[in-house]
C-alpha cells in the first residue's frame, strides 16, 4: 500500500509539478492542468488517463480503479484505491499521467533518468 506522503513526493520530484489545494483536496499540476489529485481523507487518487483506455484499466481491476463521477467523464481521467496499488504500480500511474502533460521534450529527461 502507498500513502499521499509518498505520492506527493514523487509528484513534486517531476519537472514543472506544482502542488495546489482547491476544495479541501491536494492538486498537483503541469500549468493549469491537473494530472493528480487526492479525494480530501487521501484515500482515492485521481490521475490523468486516455480516455479511450480507461474502460480497459477499470475492468481489468475493479477493485483498485474506477471511472470518475459522471460530469467529470468528459475528462482524461480515471482514479484509484490507495490501499490497492504498490509502490511500482503507482509510479507507473503517475508518472504516465505527468506525461500526458508535458512537452515531449520535458518528458524525455524522465526517460533518460535511472528509476530512483
Amino acid at each position: 500500500m502507498v500513502t499521499a506522503a509518498q505520492i506527493r513526493e514523487l509528484a513534486l520530484s517531476l519537472p514543472r509539478t506544482t502542488e495546489g489545494i482547491v476544495r479541501d483536496s491536494v492538486r498537483f499540476r503541469i500549468g493549469r492542468i491537473v494530472y493528480l489529485a487526492f479525494t480530501p481523507d487521501e484515500t482515492f487518487m485521481g490521475f490523468a488517463y486516455p480516455k479511450e483506455e480507461r474502460d480497459a484499466l477499470v475492468a481489468s481491476e475493479p477493485e483498485t480503479f474506477f471511472l470518475p463521477g459522471k460530469s467529470d467523464l468528459r475528462y482524461n481521467w480515471v482514479a484509484a484505491r490507495l490501499d490497492r496499488l504498490d509502490d511500482e504500480r503507482m509510479r507507473e500511474l503517475v508518472i504516465d499521467a505527468w506525461r500526458m502533460c508535458v512537452p515531449k521534450k520535458v518528458a524525455a529527461l524522465i526517460d533518460d533518468a535511472p528509476p530512483p
